[in-house]
């Protein structure tokens, strides 16, 4: 490598002052904040903090961007994106594998323009494939080999294979009273048509007869550990009528944590609740994230999967109701205190009362899925709902607002989320 000081007084002064201008460059806000540190190697993860600009760059190659005699395949400031591909050698979070935060003023991705990413890029009211699945629930950006983005979208079933029927993917602008968590559109995930509920269940969502069988991801479907108060209950080894979403993403080169918000709503609350039918929306991760037993990253508090026998119902009538029911065996009651009331399944169907007198039907709620990510590396994420048992009552789930943030999260975890 080439020794700028050895240009003399002069062209050292000329360095040392684009050191100063890239020092400056180097402060940068999150994807949802404005803050910035005020010195480089300051400020949060992914901001400043240790791995930020000041504290092993040497001067010289700090500014190597700016004499046009650096090496193309070098990476001077080790962010793993060579000088051809970095417009900054001064700071680790600018390189073009980095999102462009908007609003800051700050070329991350190194386009030439500052604050050119769409903030949004849904909009679709049909889905066809998989990019426009990813879209509707807030990612479109493809990569192009060096850029962060889409590798491969591709819709299929739950074991991978490749899904013929599109009835159970669908996007909306409204489903019943919810709107999109962000954008214009929200993707929608069903074991039926991907559309609100009908009234009175029994396969109203117009899923097809007799209901397309199929595997499941390794290790699934799994018990309850809610289900403790019936016995009789393990979920049947038979899934159908799944659809899923497959994405393979290029995590942007100044994220450390991704994020996403789904509601699970499924007319087989609450008679079927710890039965055979449990229903599940797993969203598998590839590589697994430290400290999971499998690639899910979609679990209630006791770490059961997202489904008809987890623990999340908050969407849904408060009372006391008969579970359980598998056609024989033991049955019990249990109270639903149902925090959330039923506001939020107004208009899906899933608020008026089966011929039973039961409920239509329940949900989760809102809740947000939050995982950490390695900057730079390759991560396959699939989003999969079935049926379990056979293919009468049906499940869809909203997805929607999938975003990457600067923030490490730290842990793999899901929580209600604090809908305004």
């Amino acid at each position: 490598m080439m020794n700028l000081r050895s240009f003399g007084i002069g062209s050292s002064l000329v360095v040392a002052l684009l050191a100063i201008a890239c020092s400056s460059a180097s402060q940068r806000s999150g994807f949802a904040t404005d803050k910035a540190p005020t010195e480089p190697g300051q400020g949060p993860g992914g901001i400043g903090g240790d791995s930020q600009v000041g504290d092993s760059i040497p001067t010289s190659e700090c500014g190597i961007n700016n004499t046009g005699d650096g090496d193309p395949e070098a990476d001077y400031d080790g962010d793993g994106y060579p000088l051809k591909n970095d417009c900054n050698e001064c700071n680790k979070t600018i390189n073009k594998g980095a999102r462009d935060i908007p609003g800051n003023g700050i070329d991350e991705d190194c386009s030439g323009t500052p604050d050119d990413e769409p903030e949004s890029c849904d909009g679709a009211t049909e889905i066809g494939d998989g990019y426009e699945a990813a879209a509707a629930m807030g990612l479109c950006k493809k990569s192009d080999g060096v850029s962060w983005g889409i590798i491969n979208a591709k819709l299929v079933k739950p074991d991978g294979k490749k899904l013929t029927k599109l009835d159970g993917v669908g996007a909306a602008s409204t489903f019943g009273t919810n709107k999109p968590r962000e954008g214009s559109s929200l993707f929608v995930l069903s074991t039926g048509k991907a559309a609100t509920f009908t009234a009175g269940g029994g396969g109203g969502l117009g899923g097809l007869v007799p209901p397309p069988s199929h595997g499941t991801p390794d290790g699934y479907p799994k018990e309850s550990s809610s289900c403790t108060d019936v016995p009789d209950s393990p979920p049947s080894t038979k899934a159908y009528d799944g659809a899923a979403l497959e994405v393979k993403i290029r995590v942007p080169s100044n994220a450390k944590s991704f994020s996403y918000q789904h509601f699970f709503l499924t007319e087989e609350f609450p008679r079927y609740v710890c039965s055979k039918y449990n229903d599940f929306f797993v969203t598998m991760m590839s590589p697994i994230p430290a400290g999971l037993p499998d690639g899910n990253i979609a679990f209630d508090s006791e770490n059961n999967p997202i489904g008809v026998n987890s623990g999340l119902f908050r969407a849904c009538k408060p009372g006391t109701y008969r579970i359980g029911d598998n056609g024989a065996g033991t049955q019990a009651d249990r109270e639903f205190a149902c925090e959330d009331g039923v506001a939020a399944l107004k208009g899906t169907g899933l608020d008026k009362n089966k011929p039973t007198g039961d409920p239509g039907g329940g949900g989760t709620g809102w809740l947000t899925t939050t995982a950490p990510v390695t900057p730079g590396e390759e991560i396959t994420l699939l989003f999969a709902v079935w049926d379990s048992g056979d293919g009468a009552l049906d499940t869809t789930v909203l997805i929607d607002d999938f975003k990457f943030s600067l923030e490490d999260s730290g842990t793999t975890a899901t929580a209600p989320t604090d809908v305004k």
